[in-house]
């Protein structure tokens, strides 16, 4: 195994245990993945000795190809692809940009998509990456289905109209990104932008966007502040516990 697939082993691990640590995923539900090349992704994948998504070693971590079959010899031995494996296929097809997806079960997200609320940018510099996330729109695929099929894969998809984050209604939601912690990162911050959203509305309050004329006060920090330094807390926090 290359130095390489195994720190990319170690990354997806670690991410897989910041989304149980934050509430995105609970029990053995929700995983993440990395595009290897045009043919080959790493996947948490699930084995018969599987503690949940909180317990993610590298090595529940495999090398597969995009048709389900393993990456290289021994890659599935004792392990199996997630059902919904064309979450990130038809993802990672339609966006070569995109080198990391997530799917996760954030009850905060689910609830306030069925409570009829749409995410909006309701705060700026609490949390200025989500705010934009928002601002830019969170588009919902509207099937509360298990996305096990190619066909439901590019339905979803065409539902995420090119955003990063599409909510999976009844179900949970995926995250694209360049990089496994950026998917993670706009995965929380939706999850505040939920939470925020439903403490407003049980306060009896309406959640409104902010005035226009506050965003150009609230600039693009960069990755060093935006993604870097707000993953290096994701991990410290989580090496806490």
């Amino acid at each position: 195994m290359s130095a390489d697939l195994a720190a990319a082993r170690a990354e997806i691990a670690q991410a897989c245990r910041v989304a149980a640590s934050r509430g995105l995923v609970d029990g053995i539900l929700g995983h993440i993945s990395a595009r290897v090349d045009d043919d080959h992704l790493l996947i948490r994948c699930r084995s018969d000795s599987d503690r949940g998504v909180a317990f993610t070693r590298p090595d529940d971590i495999r090398l597969i190809r995009f048709d389900g079959t393993p990456g290289a010899a021994g890659e599935l031995d004792g392990y199996r692809p997630p059902n919904e494996l064309p979450i990130h296929v038809e993802t990672l097809r339609a966006h070569p940009e995109h080198h990391a997806v997530a799917h996760l079960h954030p009850p905060a997200v689910v609830a306030v998509d069925l409570a009829g609320i749409t995410i909006e940018p309701i705060y700026g510099a609490y949390d200025i990456p989500g705010a934009w996330l928002a601002r830019r729109g969170v588009p919902v695929y509207p099937r509360a289905v298990l996305i096990h099929t190619a066909a439901l894969g590019k339905e979803m998809v065409a539902a995420m109209a090119g955003k990063p984050v599409v909510i999976c209604r009844g179900h949970g939601i995926t995250s694209a990104a360049a990089t496994v912690a950026q998917a993670v990162l706009q995965a929380i911050s939706l999850d505040q932008l939920a939470s925020m959203a439903l403490r407003i509305r049980s306060a009896g309050g309406t959640c409104t966007p902010i005035d226009e004329s506050d965003w150009a006060h609230l600039p693009d920090l960069g990755p060093s502040f935006t993604t870097d330094a707000a993953w290096r807390h994701e991990v410290a926090r989580l090496e806490a516990g």
